[in-house]
């Protein structure tokens, strides 16, 4: 099956030119981080995730579910490139205080190159931020979800991270070079199947909103609004099963029902 684009772009409601520039690709960004959830429902009602193309355009725009970063910046990639954008998937190492960085193709992000600068997309990290990240700037660069740095290393890696509180939090490292989607597939079925993957630990769905966060886990919903959180318990599976439908437009399967609106 053709990327279907106007349908794609229906699905992430992007309202715009579709033209491979700057202001395009800032756009497109933000409408899909707005629309599509970052989730892992599927891993846990032991649906196979597949990184064929067809099957991601089924699950995210024809189902309008969402997925986690394999599936998100995968068929986004796909998107880019249709409309005519330099865009190529590249490889991430996720850090974590306990672990460091995690092994290659642990994360799958973007590279875009518009009048040779390149950028760093994203659109399946969860929180990150709402538009593209230059990657030959070396200061801190301004997002609506915050401060962000991209370092360069002597290795040759990136460094990303966000700034909080005078202090750079690490988010992932990466490389240049360009990869495929297949090229993830090992690491793709290990966090949909492995113990010790952090997306079989517990459900979890999340959505940004324009000054916060929709975020429902197996025991908890929190609603973030500015710089207000509240946290509701959820001790039943009708709990869950309320926020699941009523936030996020979601039957327990994963169908979404209706559009969310914010």
């Amino acid at each position: 099956m053709a990327m279907d684009v106007s349908r794609y772009l229906k699905r992430i409601q992007y309202v715009g030119d579709i033209v491979p520039t700057y202001d395009a690709l800032r756009r497109l960004q933000k409408s899909h981080l707005l629309t599509v959830p970052f989730e892992n429902i599927d891993i846990h009602n032991k649906v196979p995730i597949n990184l064929n193309i067809d099957s991601l355009f089924d699950k995210i725009v024809k189902n309008k579910k969402g997925g986690f970063c394999y599936e998100l910046n995968g068929l986004f990639c796909v998107l880019l490139k249709k409309i005519g954008f330099n865009a190529h998937l590249i490889s991430a190492r996720v850090y974590s205080k306990d672990k460091g960085f995690g092994p290659a193709f642990d994360h799958a992000t973007i590279c875009v190159t518009i009048d040779e600068i390149k950028y760093l997309v994203d659109v399946g990290f969860g929180e990150f931020s709402f538009e593209p990240l230059r990657m030959d700037f070396e200061g801190v660069q301004q997002d609506e979800r915050g401060r962000f740095c991209i370092a360069l290393k002597e290795d040759g890696s990136y460094h990303v991270s966000k700034a909080e509180y005078g202090k750079k939090l690490t988010q992932y490292s990466f490389e240049e070079n360009p990869f495929e989607l297949v090229d993830f597939t090992e690491m793709c079925h290990y966090h949909q199947t492995s113990p010790d993957s952090k997306f079989t630990q517990r459900k979890l769905i999340t959505i940004p909103i324009l000054n916060g966060r929709y975020t429902l886990t197996s025991d908890k919903f929190i609603h973030k609004i500015a710089n207000r959180m509240k946290i509701d318990s959820i001790d039943t599976i009708a709990d869950y099963h309320e926020k699941l439908e009523s936030i996020f437009g979601y039957y327990e399967d994963g169908v979404l029902i209706q559009k969310r609106t914010d």
